[in-house]
C-alpha cells in the first residue's frame, strides 16, 4: 500500500470506530429504556435521559472527523460516498438516541400510573428492532450489501408488530383498562421503537449508497403535508384539520395532533356540524400517533405548547406559529362563547387559504 492508502484506511478505520462505538450506546440506551418500561424502573429511565449526551457528543466528533476526512482526503468515487453516508448515518443513530430518551421520559410518566399493560408485546417489537439497528450498522462498517438487503426486509415486520400493538392497546382503552394518557404515553414509546426500525433500515440504504451507487427515492413527497399542533387537538387543531380538508387539495395532506390529547369538545363539535363538516369518528391523537410525522414539510402550532413540542426546526420543513387562544376555555354569557368560537374558525379558514395559496403559487 502507498502511504496515501495508508493514511486513507487508517482514517475509514478511525470514523467506523466512532461508528460503531456510537452504536454501542445507542443499543444499550434502547436496552435499559425496555428494562425501565418493564420492570417500572425509574432509576434506568434517569439514566438513559443524562446519557443521551454521550450520543450527542460522539455525534459532533464523528461529524468533525468526516469533515476533516474530506478536507485532507479530497477523497473520489466509494471513498467519497462513504463519507457522505457516513454522515448522515452518524445523525440517523443520533435520532435513536432520541428516541431512547423520549421512550424513557414517557416511561416515566407511566411509572407514576396504576396501570397494567402487554410489557411482553413492548418486548417482543424491542427485541426486532435492537438486532436490525446492530445488523444495520455492522452492515454499513463491513460493506455487506447481502446483510443490509436482508435487514431491510425486517423492517415490516417491525411495522405489523407496531400496528398490532396499537391495536391492542386502543381495545386496552375502549374497555376502560388504560386511562387516555398510559394510551398516550403507550402508543408513543411503540411509535419510538418501531422508528428505530426506520433509522436502520435508511443506514442500510446508505450501504447500498456507498457499496453499488444506488438510492432509495425519498418517501413522504407525494404530496405536501401541513400537520396542525395545539395542547388537546380537541377544538383549535381539530377545526384547523377540518377546514383544510374541506378546501379538497389534491396537492395537499392534513393531520392534527395534541401535546397532551383529550376527547374532542363538545362545542368544537357542534361548530363543525354547523358549518356542514363530518364529526362522525373524529377522535383526538397525540404526536406519536401521526402516521409518517417525519414526512410533514409544515408543522403548525396553535398553542405555545407546540412550539415546545418542537423546540428546534423540523429537519426537512418549517414550524409556523399561529397561537391563538382556545375558545374551549374560555369563560362568560353562551353568546360571547360563540362568537370565540366563531371568531377561531374565521381566523383558520382565512390563514389557511392564504397559506395553501401562497404554497401552491396562486392567487387567493
Amino acid at each position: 500500500m502507498t502511504h496515501y492508502e495508508q493514511n486513507l484506511q487508517r482514517d475509514i478505520s478511525r470514523i467506523k470506530g466512532k461508528i460503531v462505538e456510537m452504536s454501542g450506546l445507542a443499543e444499550k440506551a434502547l436496552e435499559s429504556c425496555l428494562q425501565a418500561l418493564v420492570a417500572k424502573d425509574r432509576q434506568a429511565a434517569h439514566l438513559v435521559i443524562l446519557r443521551d449526551q454521550y450520543i450527542d457528543e460522539l455525534e459532533k466528533e464523528v461529524d468533525r472527523l468526516c469533515l476533516e476526512f474530506l478536507v485532507r482526503q479530497q477523497p473520489v468515487a466509494s471513498v467519497l460516498r462513504f463519507a457522505y453516508s457516513t454522515i448522515k448515518v452518524n445523525l440517523e443513530l443520533e435520532r435513536v438516541g432520541d428516541y431512547a430518551e423520549s421512550i424513557a421520559r414517557q416511561s416515566l410518566k407511566l411509572s407514576t400510573l396504576e396501570v397494567a399493560y402487554p410489557v411482553e408485546r413492548f418486548t417482543e417489537i424491542a427485541n426486532r428492532t435492537i438486532p436490525m439497528l446492530r445488523d444495520a450498522v455492522k452492515a454499513f462498517v463491513d460493506q455487506d450489501v447481502e446483510l443490509a438487503r436482508k435487514t431491510i426486509e425486517v423492517e415490516e415486520e417491525v411495522d405489523g408488530l407496531k400496528s398490532s400493538l396499537n391495536a391492542t392497546l386502543v381495545g386496552l382503552f375502549k374497555e376502560n383498562k388504560i386511562p387516555f394518557e398510559a394510551l398516550n404515553a403507550l402508543m408513543m414509546i411503540a411509535r419510538r421503537f418501531e422508528r428505530v426500525s426506520d433509522q436502520a433500515r435508511n443506514i442500510c440504504m446508505e450501504t447500498l449508497y456507498t457499496c453499488t451507487g444506488e438510492y432509495a427515492k425519498h418517501q413522504g413527497t407525494e404530496a405536501f403535508r401541513i400537520l396542525f399542533v395545539d395542547e388537546r387537538n380537541a377544538c383549535r387543531s381539530l377545526l384547523a384539520e377540518a377546514i383544510a380538508n374541506r378546501l379538497n387539495s389534491p396537492r395537499f395532506v392534513f393531520a392534527s395532533a395534541g401535546v397532551e390529547p383529550k376527547e374532542p369538545d363538545s362545542s368544537t363539535l357542534e361548530l363543525l356540524r354547523s358549518k356542514g363538516l363530518p364529526v362522525t369518528g373524529l377522535a383526538s391523537k397525540g404526536l406519536a400517533q401521526v402516521p409518517n410525522l417525519e414526512h410533514y414539510q409544515i408543522i403548525i402550532g396553535l398553542a405555545k405548547s407546540a412550539k415546545k413540542a418542537f423546540p428546534q426546526r423540523p429537519r426537512k420543513g418549517v414550524f409556523i406559529d399561529w397561537t391563538i387562544p382556545d375558545p374551549s376555555q374560555m369563560q362568560g354569557h353562551p353568546e360571547q362563547v360563540k362568537a370565540a368560537y366563531e371568531e377561531t374558525f374565521q381566523y383558520l379558514e382565512e390563514h389557511i387559504k392564504d397559506l395553501l395559496s401562497a404554497i401552491a403559487g396562486e392567487k387567493s
